[in-house]
């Protein structure tokens, strides 16, 4: 089975941190760069960053800038994404994906994706 599988998430009140984790299974994750996204219900759905393949070189949309951050460990084929002073709008379903390149992400092309995770904040 090819696939990206999540962990984490989960429910936290405003201004907490939560993680989420992005592990490959059936292929090589070094070879991709990773990106995330999330949907909120009757929203359409947004990127939260990537990073790149070997430099972890990393891009953020100003919606997130300063409050998210992606990483990843390429020993364990695992990526990252930190979340810190959590928003209620920030509530939805997060996924992760795997693509050639940054680039590839910026042009909407992407192979692998995660299975989706929810974060919910609130009070």
């Amino acid at each position: 089975q090819v696939q990206l599988v999540q962990s984490g998430g989960g429910l936290v009140q405003p201004g907490g941190s939560l993680e989420v984790s992005c592990a490959a299974s059936g292929f090589t994750l070094d070879y991709y760069a990773i990106a995330w996204f999330r949907q909120a219900p009757g929203k359409e759905r947004e990127g939260l960053g990537s990073i790149s393949m070997n430099d972890g070189v990393t891009e953020y949309p100003d919606s997130v800038k300063g409050r998210f951050t992606i990483t990843r460990d390429n020993t364990i084929h695992t990526a990252y994404l930190h979340m810190t002073n959590l928003k209620p709008e920030d509530t939805g379903v997060y996924y992760c994906a795997a693509a050639p390149s940054q680039r590839h992400i910026s042009l909407g092309v992407l192979d692998y994706w995660g299975q989706g995770t929810q974060v919910t904040v609130a009070s």
